[in-house]
């Protein structure tokens, strides 16, 4: 009997430790498309993982900060989805384009709509999120997570300096240093000529160029040449050979 109720305790630690050990790993994340600058634009993934065998996950809402709002939060459409952007009238109006801005998102909300997260798989949320806020290195979004028996996951438990991770920790958005694109694209154009530059620098670099297109006319010339004279002497060899042949045949 002593030995059936550690193997039942046994079983029943090594569960916990499974489940607990799935839940530390299938976290809720915010993943960049590429670079998320401050005060710039970015695209990011919602990425939702679904951490229970025996439900599917059927709806997801992430909230965003108001005290580092996003005037603009624009969802991907995702086929067997719908979603709603929530909009909260701000205490302090932001400036945007040389615009007033009283609005910003706080939320969106994704409900399945003919689609759902089943057991062993996840689901990417594309949004488009701008402007950045400019005075933080991070953008905390907090996530609900709701499975199709009624359970509902809180993704809101932000990470201390220095502290373990928390079981349900809330996705963090990082923001690299504020860049001269606002856009988030990189600068592919090549760079103009200096307008410092001198006269003498500039004609230096044009009698370079002037000497080496000198060099490589000339060496085209001379190659022709020597292809003519060679040309010529086998033609007059061929005449030569072609008079000889005629005598021997007379002869």
């Amino acid at each position: 009997m002593n030995v059936s109720r550690v193997l039942v305790a046994g079983g029943t630690a090594a569960a916990s430790v499974l489940l607990l050990s799935g839940t530390a790993f299938a976290h809720v994340g915010v993943q960049p498309q590429g670079e998320a600058a401050q005060g710039g634009y970015a695209t990011v993934n919602i990425k939702v993982p679904n951490e229970r065998d025996n439900a599917s996950t059927v709806k997801v809402e992430v909230n965003f900060p108001l005290d580092h709002p996003l005037a603009s939060v624009m969802p991907q459409p995702v086929p067997g989805w719908k979603a709603e952007v929530t909009r909260t009238k701000l205490d302090k109006p932001l400036e945007l384009h040389g615009k007033k801005i009283n609005e910003a998102v706080s939320k969106v909300t994704w409900t399945a709509d003919g689609s759902k997260i089943g057991p062993g798989q996840f689901q990417q949320f594309p949004l488009s999120l701008g402007r950045l806020p400019e005075n933080t290195d991070r953008l905390v979004v907090k996530a609900i997570q709701t499975y199709d028996n009624k359970e509902i996951v809180r993704w809101i438990e932000e990470q201390k300096d220095g502290a373990e991770e928390p079981q349900f920790p809330a996705p963090v958005l990082k923001l690299a240093p504020a860049s001269g694109d606002h856009h988030g694209g990189a600068a592919t154009t090549a760079p103009a000529p200096s307008a410092t530059a001198s006269g003498a620098d500039a004609g230096t670099k044009d009698s370079h160029a002037d000497a080496a297109n000198e060099k490589t006319a000339s060496s085209s010339d001379t190659t022709a040449r020597v292809l003519g004279v060679i040309g010529i002497l086998v033609g007059a060899a061929g005449v030569a050979f072609g008079v000889l042949a005629g005598r021997r045949r007379s002869a």
